[in-house]
């Protein structure tokens, strides 16, 4: 009998989940469409049940847990706490739930810390006992591992580079607050950035060809690589700021290496460059020439369900 751990992903649209090997290999893997629940108690029967489905489909293997990684996930409770793009507010409680229901253990973190959980057990950081992952999507999530271990704190939300303020007069955050790093680094913020170049100069740009709702953290990439002077701008004003960010993370942890991951991080050079570029301008001396800025080595379409999957087998194995 093939053993597996359930790795699911909780989205504010949809839930992919995968059944999840020890090595990384995935054996099977479904999703349900979060939106269509009205209620939490609804979503979990639903998704348990289309999980059952496809476990019947395969044949010889055993689910042994559960991990799931979630927006506002507390690992210590293992509740999923008022995340903004859920319609269910208040503390979902999440691994009880999944436990009540199957017999199994689940554990539960928030989605960047089980990005950086399966950067150390299936990806680029499988040697490394202090590194950053920074997901560069629609907003801004860092894991943080110190000494071998993940950086939870005393309340289980530490780790928020996202939420780290490089601008008091700044961009408004969804969070409540003014300036916060994910409003310039991150799909959102490079957006952001273009509208605000193309509205105050009358440079030629290819972005012009594009109405404002359709220009994306894509189409800047697409204008940069024909050498569009407003693209290149945007990523290096981007850069900029995740660099002097990256500089700051750096002098309280002092990681080996910070993983670029997501959908911004699939600029490549056009992010990576810049940003190294200015976190060693911005270094304290102690560390310069210290901290490599890397790709993920896990594959996006999978990245949520691998680390949501290697949160559990790590817990299983320190059992």
């Amino acid at each position: 009998m093939k053993q597996v751990v359930c790795g699911i992903d909780l989205g504010g649209t949809n839930s992919p989940f995968g059944f999840v090997e020890r090595d990384g290999s995935i054996a099977a893997h479904g999703a349900v469409k979060t939106t269509e629940f009205e209620t939490f108690e609804d979503y979990m029967e639903g998704l348990l049940a289309e999980i059952g489905k496809v476990q019947s489909r395969v044949r010889n293997t055993q689910i042994v847990g559960f991990g799931i990684g979630a927006p506002n996930g507390n690992y210590y409770t293992g509740t999923v706490e008022n995340a903004p793009n859920l319609k269910w507010k208040g503390k979902l409680m999440f691994t009880e739930s999944v436990t009540r229901r199957t017999g199994l253990p689940a554990f539960l973190t928030n989605d960047a810390n089980a990005a950086a959980i399966g950067e150390k057990i299936f990806g680029n950081a499988k040697e490394m006992n202090d590194f950053i992952i920074i997901t560069l999507g629609t907003g801004l999530g860092s894991g943080i591992y110190c000494g071998g271990k993940l950086l939870y704190g005393s309340t289980g939300f530490a780790g928020e580079l996202g939420h780290v303020i490089v601008d008091f007069d700044g961009r408004k955050c969804g969070c409540g607050r003014q300036g916060c790093l994910e409003q310039y680094a991150s799909a959102t913020g490079i957006r952001k950035t273009v509208l605000k170049l193309l509205s105050k100069t009358d440079r030629k740009s290819i972005l012009r060809n594009y109405r404002d709702e359709e220009i994306d953290g894509k189409i800047i990439y697409e204008a940069a690589i024909q050498k569009d002077e407003l693209a290149l701008e945007a990523f290096e004003y981007t850069g900029e700021i995740l660099g002097k960010a990256l500089a700051n993370a750096s002098a309280f942890s002092s990681p080996e290496a910070i993983f670029l991951f997501g959908g911004l991080a699939n600029s490549g050079e056009y992010i990576i460059e810049p940003t190294k570029r200015h976190m060693e301008k911005n270094m304290l001396n102690n560390f310069k020439n210290t901290v490599q800025i890397l790709p993920s080595g896990l594959k996006e379409n999978t990245a949520a369900i691998l680390g949501a999957a290697a949160l559990c087998w790590n817990e299983i194995k320190l059992k």
